[in-house]
């Protein structure tokens, strides 16, 4: 499905990916002083961030499809999926700025997974074809978000 077909479907008709395993909440109804990492609330994720990464991840995996000229098996579908997911956390941090925590908690994985992503995708764009790909869609990102850094629609 391309970003033109999913952009003019109802609501209701549109695929969405898995929601992540991650708790999202706002800090009005949090105690004072939680949100910290050794809370036992938990670490808080803001709204926003988790909002971006979810739009990151979609439209990298539309570009992937737009990019793909064979239907994946199985194994490769994984493995698409798996790149489409690190794709997402490198532009997330790169392009969004947003923090390698706050990433991984939208993604459902860790910040060292997602400081791993990074450098798997900066190691990658030694391909011309593969940095050509991740040039395009950051532009693409930056004209969702603004300028670079994304904080004035957090």
């Amino acid at each position: 499905m391309h970003l033109s077909n999913f952009l003019h479907r109802p609501p209701s008709a549109r695929q969405s990916l898995p929601a992540p395993r991650v708790r999202v909440v706002t800090q009005s109804i949090l105690p004072p002083g939680s949100g910290t990492l050794d809370d036992p609330w938990g670490p808080v994720l803001s709204v926003g961030a988790h909002h971006r990464c979810r739009l990151v991840r979609q439209v990298t995996a539309e570009m992937v499809m737009m990019v793909g000229e064979r239907v994946p098996l199985r194994r490769d579908r994984r493995r698409t999926s798996c790149h489409v997911r690190q794709i997402s956390m490198y532009v997330c941090h790169v392009v969004l700025q947003i923090s390698l925590t706050d990433i991984g908690y939208s993604f459902g994985r860790d910040w060292t997974t997602v400081s791993h992503a990074c450098n798997m995708v900066e190691d990658r764009r030694d391909d011309q074809a593969f940095d050509d790909f991740i040039a395009a869609l950051e532009r693409v990102v930056t004209c969702f978000f603004g300028a670079p850094g994304g904080r004035d629609h957090g």
